[in-house]
């Protein structure tokens, strides 16, 4: 997009960089060390606020339950109440990557594409971040690099409540009941857990978590997670020749035993990874826990088989050690769902081409709430929101692409009504 001035002058974009913003300043990050859903009780901050602005909007069935899942209705324009219900999501959660405590959201108008000084130690430079050069005369929202913007997912949950709101101050407007749901700890990948599906009545619904302008994702990675334990056997290491086995060297064994070709860093598109998140360990105990990743079942189950394969060796190189595989599921790649349900896609790409925007259908290196709301059998694919460099420091986002994917919400609620 080379001219941003249409967009930016849009009304929606005031509203869009106030809100994001101000949400961008309630810290909502979550723990993945934490079982209970909300993982931490910063969320219920967000959710609070959202279900009063809901309200105050005039949405109807507004409920925020016991876990931190916040959802509530819009009924269909008089005369549309047949048509299907559709559904937008977003989750309140922030990454814990990099603190989001005491966000300082700005907005920069007119970017000149030049290195933009966020602070003394901090610089977002096009060098750096080629996505930047493209943007020049855009307005962008950043923080002054000390904590995430948090627009994952803070920039969907702005432009759905944007939308709607829209569609309630424009009664001549017609479409078929909207649903809207903020979810908890996406970022855990425990989102879904507790989601209250039996409230859901959207044939479809589709979750505002994705990135660059026209990206759509309707592929994504199947995820497991693999805890390895290491028990070693411990004797004072003074007198520990043909006796010690020393649980973290088991634990430094096994992660660089991990092929580097097949890291986070090493690869793209459809290449999956093994990626250790967290280890911890002493003399006697020790863990990893690993994530594996791949598009395939094939590709999972290989990845899974040389974990198991990966823990024997270390046994076998520490006599009286041993090492505990613990591997779960997380989520499945949502593709196959949404191939038996067409329409669900096609409505999509024929709402961005109304609006102007080429669509860019590609994987998603992840997953969203979008994925496990799929496997629970409403597809749900996932839409760009104007949003870069998630989970880092250097988090922007381009209020020109926030606006644009307001206007494709909007078209594809009215594609469903008609």
């Amino acid at each position: 997009m080379d001219n941003y001035k249409e967009a930016l002058s849009d009304p929606f974009a005031g509203e869009l960089a106030e809100r994001l913003t101000r949400y961008a300043r309630i810290e909502t990050t979550s723990d993945r060390h934490v079982e209970d859903i909300p993982s931490t009780p910063t969320q219920w901050d967000l959710a609070r606020v959202l279900q009063k602005e809901l309200q105050d909007l005039g949405f109807s069935d507004v409920t925020l339950d016991d876990h931190c899942y916040l959802s509530a209705r819009l009924p269909a324009t008089p005369g549309y109440e047949g048509k299907p219900s559709v559904g937008f999501m977003a989750h309140m959660d922030t990454a814990s990557d990099v603190t989001a405590k005491d966000a300082k959201p700005r907005v920069v108008p007119d970017y000149d594409g030049k290195a933009l000084k966020l602070s003394d130690e901090h610089t977002l430079d096009p060098a750096a971040y080629p996505d930047l050069a493209d943007h020049a005369g855009d307005t962008l929202i950043v923080t002054d690099g000390t904590t995430l913007l948090g627009a994952d997912d803070k920039a969907g949950v702005a432009e759905i409540l944007t939308a709607l709101g829209h569609l309630i101050a424009h009664p001549e407007i017609a479409h078929g009941p909207v649903e809207v749901f903020f979810t908890p700890d996406e970022e855990t990948g425990k989102g879904m857990n507790l989601f209250p599906l039996a409230k859901v009545r959207s044939v479809a619904c589709y979750t505002l978590d994705g990135g660059k302008l026209g990206e759509i994702e309707a592929e994504c990675f199947t995820a497991y997670s693999a805890k390895l334990t290491f028990k070693g056997y411990v004797i004072h290491i003074g007198s520990a020749r043909g006796k010690l086995a020393n649980a973290t060297a088991m634990a430094a064994s096994f992660i660089s035993m991990l092929p580097r070709a097949e890291s986070p860093e090493s690869t793209d598109g459809w290449y999956g990874y093994y990626c250790p998140i967290e280890v911890q360990g002493t003399l006697e105990s020790a863990s990893v826990e690993v994530f594996l990743r791949d598009f395939t079942d094939e590709g999972m189950n290989r990845r899974i088989e040389t974990v198991k394969a990966l823990a024997k060796a270390v046994e076998a190189q520490f006599p009286g050690g041993s090492v505990q595989a613990d591997i779960k599921k997380q989520y499945v790649n949502m593709r196959r769902k949404l191939d038996e349900r067409p329409e669900v896609l096609e409505r999509l790409v024929r709402a961005c081409k109304d609006v102007g925007i080429p669509p860019v259908i590609k994987p998603i290196r992840g997953g969203t709430d979008g994925a496990r709301l799929t496997e629970m059998g409403i597809p749900t694919p996932n839409i760009f929101t104007g949003g870069y460099n998630y989970h880092s420091r250097y988090e922007w986002a381009s209020l020109s692409e926030m606006v644009l994917t307001v206007r494709t919400v909007l078209r594809l609620i009215r594609l469903w009504a008609a």
